[in-house]
């Protein structure tokens, strides 16, 4: 295999002089040098050919024996010393201290095509981090989050991505709904790749413990590799960096309402400095459409990360991130600019954002309201999210009669459409048409611009169930078409029509299809 490898987190930055694989509380330091844990019996299920183009790998690669062995623990990349990073976070608002990871073992920096790729194993054992854990994960997470990081990046959400799932032949306790009832599952690794997985943790830990000068060497890092349009120097240059990182998950969040994700868990240690989604825990998707949903079984008495807050929780995140910059700018004000921005774009880009859904494109001053009405209205009876928006691009103008016809497919419970609700729905299909009378677009050109930003197929979480319980059995099959049908989740895709439904009755409540822990 040859690889371009540049390590320069783990040779610019201060690691952690202990190199003891012990549970500890780590100081000075960005990281510290670990080894994945040997695994008894490792197979790879499936190769992302994208992620493998994108690194540098060729087919013979992937098919080699060593590959199977780097991407499973067993073996370490020539040249290279894998490393845990170190970081703390706010969990669910609280400061947590020292976090870290706990489960991912960085590899290696790989700089192919000019584009740099950290590539990390996720599941492959211990590291000082661990805490109480045994930096293990099973089959079930792995699953999910391998075809999930694809999937976003193939609907236009920024993300990590994955390039391998192997399992590693080794059973692993699990809890899975932490109610006592732990029982053995198979091991897996996934092997993730991103430009970088430095987080908001990571300042926030040295800003803490006052380090300020390991900070600073992190930031000006950071600068350095991942934001070369900041061009200036010292303080201004950290007001840029906030700034452009509160750009970049603003995208990313506006990009999650667009498409019905609800992460789940976004405490401040599971934020990308470079604004991508990072960490496939207990996330979802809108089956119904509800701003109050979380998926997360530890969020469910206080909703915290519900799909409805998660553009103010990121906002929430951007503070916390801010004062962990604070020791390096000096400046309340130049800072509070740059959150005060963040709100002020977030309304625009929102409602923006929701224009496109329906087919609108050019804006008025009364819009808002419309939109609220029909946000109003998708939540007064359980109505899919993914298949009301997709149906609606059906809508011909000239039709306000037809309308509820058009997207009828998308409600769970039709019947329920009548008296009051029954005439909200008609005034809004009325009111809808006027609005697309007042475009002048026509409706082929309109369908066409809608098909582009309302997914067709999301990986909804029974669809994930269903190639975990397969998986469980040992045919890996389902994998493969759901990760290829992912990739085009824009297009028709005749052959995957079964997968345009709404969640079946048996998976409203079933375990992994409806709430899910953090227990992977």
């Amino acid at each position: 295999m040859k690889l371009t490898i540049q390590n320069t987190f783990s040779e610019e930055l201060p690691g952690d002089p202990i190199e003891e694989n012990t549970r500890r509380q780590v100081r000075n330091a960005c990281f510290s040098y670990v080894k994945p844990r040997k695994t008894s019996n490792p197979e790879l299920l499936h190769v992302s050919e994208e992620m493998m183009h994108e690194i540098g790998f060729t087919k013979e690669d992937v098919q080699s024996e060593e590959f199977l062995q780097i991407m499973t623990g067993n073996k370490v990349l020539e040249h290279t010393k894998p490393y845990a990073m170190h970081y703390g976070g706010h969990q669910f608002g609280n400061w947590a201290g020292q976090l870290g990871d706990g489960r991912a073992i960085n590899l290696a920096e790989v700089v192919h095509n000019s584009k740099r790729w950290a590539i990390q194993l996720k599941g492959a054992g211990e590291t000082p981090y661990s805490r109480n854990a045994d930096g293990l994960a099973v089959l079930r997470s792995s699953i999910r989050e391998y075809l999930c990081s694809e999937a976003m990046y193939h609907l236009g959400v920024p993300t990590t991505r994955a390039l391998s799932l192997a399992i590693t032949g080794d059973m692993v306790l699990r809890d899975i709904m932490y109610n006592g009832n732990a029982a053995y599952e198979k091991g897996a690794i996934v092997c993730r790749v991103a430009p970088s997985f430095i987080r908001f943790g990571n300042f926030e830990i040295l800003a803490a413990h006052g380090d300020h000068k390991n900070l600073r060497l992190l930031t000006d890092y950071t600068i350095k590799y991942f934001f070369p349009e900041i061009k200036n120097t010292g303080k201004d240059a950290y007001l840029s960096l906030l700034s452009e990182v509160s750009r970049r998950s603003l995208k990313m969040v506006i990009d999650w309402q667009r498409v019905g994700f609800v992460h789940g868990v976004m405490n401040t240690d599971n934020m990308s400095i470079l604004g991508l989604t990072i960490d496939y825990g207990p996330y979802g998707w809108l089956e119904g459409y509800d701003h109050g949903w979380t998926p997360n079984t530890t969020d469910r008495q206080f909703k915290r990360y519900r799909y409805g807050t998660q553009p103010e929780i990121v906002l929430w995140n951007l503070y916390q991130l801010a004062n962990a910059l604070y020791p390096l700018i000096e400046e309340v004000d130049p800072i509070e600019k740059v959150l005060d921005e963040y709100q002020e774009a977030y309304k625009k880009k929102y409602i923006d954002m929701m224009y496109t859904k329906i087919g609108v494109f050019t804006s008025q001053e009364k819009d808002h309201l419309f939109i609220n009405e029909l946000e109003e209205l998708l939540q007064l009876t359980e109505t899919d999210m993914t298949i009301f928006y997709r149906n609606l691009a059906d809508y011909k103008k000239g039709n306000p009669n037809q309308g509820l016809q058009i997207v009828k497919e998308a409600f769970y419970n039709p019947d329920d459409l009548k008296d009051n609700l029954l005439e909200r729905w008609n005034s809004w299909f009325l009111a809808y048409d006027d609005r697309l009378r007042e475009e002048e677009v026509e409706d082929a050109l309109r369908k066409e611009k809608m098909n582009i930003i309302n997914p067709k197929y999301v990986l909804r979480n029974y669809m994930a169930q269903l190639a975990i319980d397969e998986a469980d059995k040992g045919n890996y099959k389902l994998i493969d078409e759901l990760y290829q049908m992912l990739k085009k989740p824009y297009d028709d895709q005749p052959q995957y029509q079964k997968w345009f439904a709404k969640r079946p009755e048996w998976a409203r409540n079933k375990v992994g299809c409806s709430m899910l822990s953090c227990s992977s």
